[in-house]
């Protein structure tokens, strides 16, 4: 059982990383696309924008990741991947024209399974434990916004690509600790 769960993390840590790798090239994808004064503008917005999955607690920065329990780092990476289940249907289509990404829902699917992944890692990190948190799944409030995005929205096409590749990011990080606390390996720095 040890060895099955460390290839669920080992599996978990490669597609994260994966999605990862795909945001950012969709996102320089989508900037070579892009007319110089277009590339101006858009250099200005992200550092002020708001992503919609910055309604999921999660640790500030590497110290509280450091502190954070591997069973909160998942959950949190289990709720920031479920906030894109939604949003990445529009994410493909946003990108579409500008890149291929195979089949319009490999992202929805890639996404669905690395959460059922983390679902699994969750429910071993468990191990018989009662489960305290059942209900702890937010009400996503994502959903009408990303509703009202235009596809010919520059501004928010590219907010929606920097925070996909922002949260992929978080993801990857806190897997990469949990996965290291699993290992008792002393050094598990980020």
């Amino acid at each position: 059982i040890a060895s099955d769960n460390q290839r669920l993390f080992n599996n978990a840590v490669i597609r994260v990383q994966h999605l990862h790798q795909l945001a950012a090239k969709m996102i320089n994808d989508f900037e070579d696309s892009l007319l110089p004064e277009e590339r101006r503008q858009l250099s200005k917005i992200f550092p002020l924008s708001f992503c919609n999955s910055d309604y999921i607690e999660a640790p500030a920065g590497k110290d509280e990741t450091q502190k954070s329990s591997m069973l909160k780092l998942l959950r949190i990476s289990f709720h920031l991947i479920e906030s894109w289940e939604f949003p990445s249907q529009s994410l493909s289509g946003t990108v579409s024209n500008s890149l291929t990404v195979g089949n319009p829902n490999q992202l929805t699917e890639k996404l669905a399974d690395l959460k059922m992944g983390i679902s699994v890692l969750i429910q071993a990190c468990l191990d018989g434990q009662p489960n305290m948190d059942d209900n702890d799944s937010l009400p996503l409030p994502f959903e009408d916004f990303y509703l009202t995005m235009g596809e010919n929205n520059l501004r928010e096409s590219f907010r929606l690509l920097a925070c996909f590749k922002k949260d992929m990011h978080k993801v990857e990080t806190y897997l990469r600790v949990a996965n290291c606390r699993r290992s008792l390996d002393s050094n598990c720095t980020l």
